[in-house]
């Protein structure tokens, strides 16, 4: 049986007994971190997952619940940073992938499912007229960048501060070592005059603006309309390609937050969720960007990917998007996340905590402060111990979230389990009340 840990004076202290309780309860997923660390550097492959002491191991997962490798159940409210919005092996995906494993894999061709996919994907976006498969966001993200460079014969690429392209185009904590060497402008997330001063004094240079309009590794901060709109007319104006980067936000209107805030960008990147599981990516946007990809063309660009029309990928996404997210179903989902945010903010107030909770429907972040706000850099005010304490009481209630505290609603996901993860919120304020000051 799990006992929780109990309240304590200091924060130190009751880190200390969290750790304690969170390694004395998970030996299996301890020794398996220990066996990987042998042949993956930390016993990691991938750093988002990594948390000190160690992180868990899950063993399966059904529905809206995981099971780690020492038989303890989680309700799952992490979501695979978004990717997992279908919850575990849903039943529709799972006779879609079957279904396609008994025709064979890898033909070294065309199938049909890529067609019927991407024709529903460039009904559903407004800004997809053509587009293109790849593997992952970060590879769609990328494409779109060089072909923005090709294009327009411009080098320079214009990012805001705090965003997250993928695991080359990083730009939270003053970026990463290992980005892409392209001619990089910084930017400052939702202020309107200083970004468009920058696109206006580069913009001969400059050959795209890439943004996610709301920023969802940085802490699911919101675009402010007016932002996405000056940047949309100035670009414009400067012949600038712009892209929005919805590898997450396109869940959260039919036709992703491009249609819901009527804002049409040149070019656009999906991944995440839309392959139903399977690894996927896209990059598309305006025709006559996007014809340069024709191989009848002699002058086409080329583009290459062994794995981009993947018939478990193309299967498992075309069932994905036309039978379990068709756009009727994306309003209901993102309404209980709209209701749970509200219920987790109003809770914060009750208790006078300095906690809130920022985001949009399925998308959500906790934040340990009090104040606005309105960018990552705000965000990062927060407290990380605060923060961490957080996780391992959560954990120790059977809910699973991002250590960073952000919460992505999967399809499964009843309001019994929201009512669940507000109890456990208002547990924790009222255990942790002396350290909530």
């Amino acid at each position: 049986m799990d006992v929780r840990p109990e309240s304590n004076v200091s924060m130190a202290s009751a880190l200390a007994e969290a750790r304690e309780h969170y390694v004395a309860n998970h030996p299996e997923s301890r020794a398996q971190h220990a066996t990987a660390c042998g042949s993956l550097p930390g016993g990691n492959t991938r750093t988002a997952l990594f948390f000190d002491p160690f992180p868990l191991t899950f063993l399966r997962g059904e529905g809206q619940y995981l099971w780690d490798a020492d038989g303890r159940r989680y309700t799952d409210f992490l979501g695979e940073y978004t990717a997992g919005l279908f919850g575990h092996s849903d039943p529709t995906i799972r006779a879609a992938i079957d279904g396609t494993l008994d025709g064979g894999l890898s033909f070294g061709g065309h199938n049909r499912m890529e067609a019927a996919f991407s024709a529903l994907l460039v009904e559903r976006f407004p800004s997809l007229e053509l587009l293109r498969f790849t593997n992952s966001g970060t590879e769609a993200n990328m494409m779109a960048l060089v072909t923005a460079r090709a294009v327009t014969g411009r080098s320079k690429v214009l990012v805001i501060d705090g965003d997250y392209h993928g695991g080359v185009l990083y730009f939270g904590g003053g970026g990463s070592p290992i980005n892409a060497p392209f001619d990089f402008v910084l930017a400052p997330y939702n202020d309107a005059d200083a970004t468009v001063a920058l696109i206006e004094r580069h913009g001969p240079d400059l050959a795209a603006v890439i943004l996610e309009p709301m920023i969802g590794a940085g802490g699911c901060i919101p675009a402010e309309p007016a932002y996405l709109q000056a940047i949309r007319e100035v670009t414009r104006a400067q012949g600038t390609i712009l892209i929005f980067d919805e590898v997450m936000t396109s869940r959260l209107a039919p036709g992703g937050l491009q249609e819901a805030l009527d804002i049409t960008p040149d070019m656009t990147t999906l991944g995440k969720y839309i392959g139903g599981g399977m690894s996927f990516g896209a990059f598309g946007g305006r025709a006559d960007i996007m014809q340069r990809f024709d191989p009848r063309q002699a002058d086409a660009f080329p583009h290459a990917g062994t794995f981009n029309n993947n018939v478990l990928t193309m299967s498992a996404g075309l069932a994905a998007m036309s039978k379990v997210f068709p756009p009727e179903a994306v309003a209901p989902f993102n309404a209980r996340g709209d209701r749970l945010r509200e219920r987790l903010n109003a809770l914060a107030r009750e208790h006078s905590a300095p906690i809130q909770v920022t985001g949009r429907g399925s998308m959500m972040t906790v934040h340990f402060l009090t104040g606005e706000i309105r960018s990552p850099a705000d965000a990062a005010r927060g407290d990380a111990e605060l923060r961490e304490l957080f996780f391992f009481d959560l954990l120790a209630r059977g809910i699973y979230l991002a250590r960073r505290g952000m919460i992505n609603l999967s399809l499964p996901i009843t309001d019994a389990d929201c009512d669940a993860l507000v109890e456990a919120v208002a547990d924790f304020l009222v255990e942790r009340r002396s350290l909530l000051v």
